[in-house]
């Protein structure tokens, strides 16, 4: 066993990719007061704005660093759904992000709360509200992925939505605090090891 040497201003985490294979049986969906709402062709600042909320703290950066055209590309697809988690006030606290665009399959691309409403229920109001969603006709596989710079217990809650992990991998990026595509005082829980931009 060896340990491999990361330049400061890098950042491994170990992805792991966990999948149904069949709907899960239908049981009551949690109490929430919370509703989602389809944004159907969300402009990419909307979007990023969402993102950001929801992310940051586990340093979400794809979607901030895309140009608009591709970002627009994504979300305006007409395979790919985005959800907004709204409050009673109206005040967008969660997104999900369900992609169709391989056949037979359904990839939830983002799934997150704001950190402010974790470890309170609704998480498991969303998830049911997300294979919901997800299980449409024609659907044979819903899958997603989650790493080890998620809400520490991210891995735990997917497993006991009925997930199975099936694969794991490594990835290495540069850390977007470094590079200000987010704020560097985000993710207190990950030490920044190399000075910002």
């Amino acid at each position: 066993m060896g340990l491999t040497h990361l330049p400061a201003d890098q950042i491994a985490a170990v992805v792991t990719s966990l999948e149904m294979r069949r709907r899960p049986p239908l049981r009551p969906v949690p109490d929430s007061p919370l509703r989602l709402v389809r944004w159907a062709r969300p402009e990419p600042e909307k979007y990023r704005a969402l993102f950001r909320r929801v992310g940051a703290r586990w340093l979400w950066f794809s979607r901030l660093v895309m140009d608009d055209a591709a970002l627009t590309a994504i979300v305006h697809d007409t395979q790919v759904q985005v959800f907004a988690a709204v409050d009673r006030a109206g005040v967008e606290v969660g997104m999900v992000e369900l992609d169709f665009r391989s056949a037979g399959t359904c990839e939830i691309g983002y799934f997150a709360l704001v950190p402010e409403l974790t470890g309170q229920g609704h998480g498991r109001w969303l998830m049911a509200e997300t294979l919901a969603r997800a299980w449409v006709a024609g659907v044979n596989r819903v899958w997603l992925h989650t790493c080890t710079l998620d809400h520490p217990s991210a891995l735990n809650f997917y497993r006991a939505q009925g997930f199975t992990p099936v694969r794991r991998t490594i990835e290495t990026f540069t850390d977007p605090r470094v590079t200000g595509a987010l704020p560097a005082d985000v993710a207190p829980q990950l030490p920044l090891l190399a000075p910002t931009r």
